[in-house]
């Protein structure tokens, strides 16, 4: 990255006693005395501005001060747009996520890999949920196989504390994948009955709801689930 100098001696500043001097033309003017040097600057109205300080004698230039301040700034900038790659962004997840909040955190993932940033995926657990390490990693292992068209694995999932930290590095050019089948909703074709994250904890409590109030599973062949059925009151004889 291009840096500016904190520090740029001009006109006064200047203490050699001797500088090579350049004009506002670019041409070289040659070895000079600083105080002939300064004279020429003042002349055409602009700086003396020390751009090799290293150098020996030390090489000034005629110039606008300000002016040069302002390129060497917007030069910074450039520099630093076209070094997207080496920033990073951090998405957090949770084990118990809702498809609708993994969709959204999905598609912010792959925008930013297709800019050319890194992800850093940052799955945490609380309380009990460590207790159930099995769903951090089937939705890493989803989340993987939904970034495989864009982006490839630079780490690994590592555990810090209550924290599991992956990275996701974008493909170089040419070496982008076809991305997986998709429905509307965001979730793969071939997953349609997988539950992720805290899904799977919460079709599991509404299955045993769901026997409690005497509502069978559905059958291997598709049946639709029948309530059990209840024996028939006996019949009363009427009085007579």
């Amino acid at each position: 990255m291009i840096r500016i100098r904190t520090f740029i001696r001009t006109n006064g500043q200047i203490r050699a006693r001797t500088v090579r001097t350049i004009d506002k033309d670019g041409k070289q003017v040659g070895i000079l005395t600083l105080e002939h040097a300064l004279g020429l600057a003042r002349a055409s109205k602009l700086d003396l501005v020390e751009v090799a300080p290293n150098a020996d004698p030390p090489v000034c230039r005629v110039m606008d001060f300000g002016k040069y301040q302002y390129q060497q700034m917007k030069k910074d900038r450039v520099a630093r747009k076209k070094q997207v790659g080496g920033k990073m962004k951090e998405i957090k997840f949770r084990p118990r996520i809702e498809i609708h909040d993994y969709n959204v955190k999905l598609r912010h993932a792959r925008d930013f890999l297709e800019k050319g940033f890194k992800v850093r995926i940052r799955l945490f657990f609380r309380g009990r949920e460590m207790a159930h390490a099995e769903l951090g990693n089937n939705l890493l292992r989803r989340l993987e196989a939904d970034l495989a068209d864009l982006a490839h694995v630079e780490m690994t999932p590592k555990k810090f504390g209550r924290n599991v930290v992956m990275m996701f590095g974008p493909h170089k050019a040419g070496k982008l994948r076809q991305a997986p089948d998709r429905r509307k909703d965001g979730a793969d074709a071939k997953d349609k009955d997988t539950p992720i994250g805290g899904e799977a904890v919460q079709d599991h409590g509404a299955r045993q709801g769901e026997k409690e109030a005497g509502v069978s599973e559905p059958s291997a062949h598709g049946e639709a689930p029948q309530a059990e059925a209840r024996p028939q009151e006996e019949q009363r004889p009427e009085r007579r």
